[in-house]
């Protein structure tokens, strides 16, 4: 990932509405929502939603799909995969107790989070 994409992702995301958007469709995994039910969930209303869903959509976060009069939003689990290794490419520079309790933190998240992306 260049640092363009990631700043544009971390701008993206870095909105209390658009995060929590962004961290419910993560946790609907990868069939993901319905905006209906989306903005139900995070308590936001209809064109709010829309304006942020455009947002992270744009930064390549979430993707849409239309199944009949619904829209499903889901989250990008590639794009987050890359931004996630782009923050932590440079990691611990030799010293990897730096780094090291961020595995934890990766094997709780991989315990729960669908793994789609090959």
């Amino acid at each position: 990932m260049e640092s363009k994409s990631a700043i544009d992702a971390l701008s993206a995301l870095a909105h209390e509405g658009r995060l929590a958007i962004f961290r419910a469709l993560v946790r609907a995994g990868p069939n993901g929502l319905a905006a209906g039910k989306l903005g139900e969930v995070v308590g936001i209303a209809g064109s709010t939603l829309s304006n942020n869903l455009t947002v992270l959509t744009r930064a390549g976060l979430a993707a849409s799909t239309r199944d009949g009069r619904s829209i499903i939003y889901t989250a990008d689990y590639g794009r987050m995969t890359d931004l996630l290794a782009f923050l932590l490419e440079d990691c611990c520079e030799g010293s990897p107790n730096v780094c090291a309790p961020l595995g934890d933190v990766i094997a709780k998240a991989m315990c729960c989070t669908p793994q789609v992306r090959p």
